[in-house]
């Protein structure tokens, strides 16, 4: 029973935030929980592949502290992340928005799986023929010098 109830609080337990220290918090329950949102839409760049609230990275530290300064100094959600995309490039954002210059990075999966299939392709194409069966003559011979 004990450990049924603890799978269940494992599986309702919330994503672990990085924020590990309470002195990083802010005291404002609602500016740390837009800090904490718009930190979730911004990549860590030491990670690339986790956000900045789940980053444990010393530089994902600087961008929490960045947020919630911003926070309480009363900028808006959009003006924080015009601040950071001006400072870091659409790259820290982790769903970056679609534009002429962030083509290639929604386009990334779609190359990678085209340029794939095209070496499978070109793969098939280029396997040799099999060789052609061996005739009686040389099914003869074979045994003669195998012993059977």
């Amino acid at each position: 029973m004990i450990l049924r109830l603890a799978f269940l609080l494992l599986i309702l337990a919330g994503p672990a935030l990085a924020v590990s220290n309470p002195a990083e918090m802010l005291s404002d329950p609602a500016g740390e929980a837009r800090a904490e949102h718009i930190g979730r839409q911004l990549r860590c760049m030491v990670c690339q592949n986790e956000s900045v609230e789940e980053s444990e990275a010393d530089l994902a530290r600087d961008f929490r502290h960045i947020i919630r300064e911003r926070v309480k100094a009363g900028e808006s959600d959009q003006q924080i992340m015009d601040w950071m995309v001006a400072r870091y490039g659409d790259f820290i954002r982790l769903r970056p928005p679609f534009s002429a210059l962030t083509l290639l990075l929604w386009a990334a999966p779609m190359l990678a799986v085209g340029i794939g299939a095209g070496a499978v392709l070109l793969g098939r194409r280029r396997r040799p023929e099999p060789p052609a069966p061996l005739s009686e003559a040389e099914r003869q011979r074979v045994g003669k010098l195998s012993g059977s």
